[in-house]
């Protein structure tokens, strides 16, 4: 099965997209992107899909997808129905964390996660939980705020010892 593309609209005046959504949701399906993509379950279980990985999910489960790699979360519910809060989701180009980077030399320590991303990378829960007040901020923040936020979770990142 071919994967479907995505179009990732990042508003105009924000340099990332931050969303969540719940759960059937119409971009639940094999897809992929141009941009990066870090993804954190908040509710249910069930198996996923990245690159040639298959997996088993459940709250708190923390993945960054690369560039163009094909993804997909399916949640164990019963068919009729629906999860109100399913994933919260930082998506951002490899233009935009590629100008940072080159203006912020301190990113540096980004290099190694954002190659080793591109075949999908797993981290622990320790690493969800102390993003997760992060991620449930950044669903609202706005200006400068987010910004903050995002360099926050990109410092947690790069910090992590535990993931595959």
């Amino acid at each position: 099965m071919e994967p479907d593309l995505e179009v990732v609209q990042i508003r105009r005046g924000e340099s990332f997209k931050a969303w969540s959504h719940g759960y059937p949701f119409h971009t639940v399906r094999w897809h992929f992107h141009p941009e990066y993509e870090l993804h954190q379950v908040i509710f249910t279980n069930g198996r996923y899909f990245v690159g040639d990985f298959i997996g088993e999910f459940e709250p708190g489960n923390l993945v960054l997808t690369g560039p163009n790699l094909p993804h997909n979360w399916v949640s164990d519910i019963p068919r009729d129905s629906s999860i109100p809060l399913r994933g919260r989701i930082i998506q951002f180009s490899e233009s935009f964390i590629g100008d940072a980077m080159h203006v912020l030399p301190e990113l540096a320590g980004l290099t190694a996660l954002l190659e080793a991303s591109r075949r999908g990378v797993l981290f622990s829960s320790r690493t969800s939980k102390a993003l997760a007040p992060l991620m449930e901020e950044m669903m609202q923040a706005q200006g400068v705020r987010r910004i903050e936020l995002f360099m926050m979770i990109a410092g947690l990142l790069s910090r992590a010892q535990e993931f595959q």
